[in-house]
């Protein structure tokens, strides 16, 4: 029978404190340019607080704007090469910063739901696609096929997009190949969406001993009237720090080593699941009541 890997996250953790930002701010429907350049800003802000890497949310680079895109993707829609990114690479190279930023790809035919990632150097350095499609996305966007681990000074981050985070199994994976944190771009609107990420975070950071790491964005996009709260979870699943419903903020913190060390030692989840990896479950009885 299939049998659970042993998780490499109990290998090791990092020796040093890894600081982040998640962002927030009003994204301008379609206008590339504009937001890009409002990235440049945030990352520069970050950076003047110490942060080795920014957060922005899922496809903020359009704003969430689905029928938009559909109208004219090539306009809509950025690759790496994309000359509307040259500031937020401008901003990573002056600063030696880190920025994964939403956007929404156009890969031959194929439309995706992207986080791209610039180095500290301002070059390209990966793209990791949406792999859990929302019901309203799937007749536009094609669903990303691999995970994505990034390795920034001894740190292990998963990356997520938005409903990827409700699916125990994606943050679990992460965890499978070492991650310490995961970080998620999302769209969270008022109400139940906003709900949700006050479940899915926090459980998917004491599910696997991670810091989990959300950016959500504020104001409306598309026909979405969204909540802020762009937040951190510590690896217990307490809530770290977090931002405003509606205001364009900064949130910069910490991830400690030590806090990661001592919650997997109090909490053994990481290490029991390697002890019972290829452990029969046993049959399953079931019983009718009347």
């Amino acid at each position: 029978m299939p049998t659970t890997p042993a998780p490499a996250a109990t290998a090791g953790h990092p020796e040093r404190p890894l600081r982040i930002a998640t962002v927030q701010t009003q994204a301008v429907a379609g206008d590339i340019s504009a937001n890009a350049a409002q990235a440049a800003e945030l990352i520069r802000e970050a950076a003047d607080a110490g942060a080795r890497l920014v957060l922005f949310t899922e496809k903020f680079l359009s704003g969430y704007e689905p029928e938009l895109i559909r109208t004219d993707p090539l306009e809509y829609t950025v690759q790496p090469g994309d000359p509307r990114l040259a500031p937020i690479a401008d901003a990573c190279r002056e600063t030696g910063t880190v920025a994964v930023v939403g956007a929404a790809v156009q890969d031959g035919a194929d439309l995706l739901i992207s986080a791209l990632v610039l180095g500290a150097d301002g070059g390209f350095v990966t793209r990791y696609d949406k792999q859990h499609l929302f019901k309203a996305e799937r007749d536009l966007y094609r669903p990303g096929t691999a995970g994505c681990t990034l390795e920034l000074d001894g740190w292990r981050l998963g990356l997520g997009i938005c409903y990827d985070s409700g699916f125990p199994e994606h943050a679990r994976a992460a965890a499978l190949d070492g991650c310490h944190a995961y970080l998620v771009g999302a769209l969270f609107s008022v109400g139940h969406g906003h709900h949700e990420s006050r479940v899915w975070f926090p459980a998917r950071a004491l599910d696997n001993t991670v810091y989990t790491v959300l950016a959500n964005h504020i104001g409306r996009t598309g026909s979405w009237h969204t909540c802020g709260g762009s937040a951190v979870w510590g690896p217990d699943g307490r809530l770290i720090a977090e931002a405003s419903e509606d205001r364009r903020e900064v949130v910069v913190v910490d991830l400690d080593p030590t806090v990661l060390r001592t919650t997997r030692e109090t909490e053994t989840l990481l290490t029991d699941l390697a002890l019972a990896a290829g452990r029969p479950t046993g049959e399953r009885t079931r019983f009718t009541l009347s």
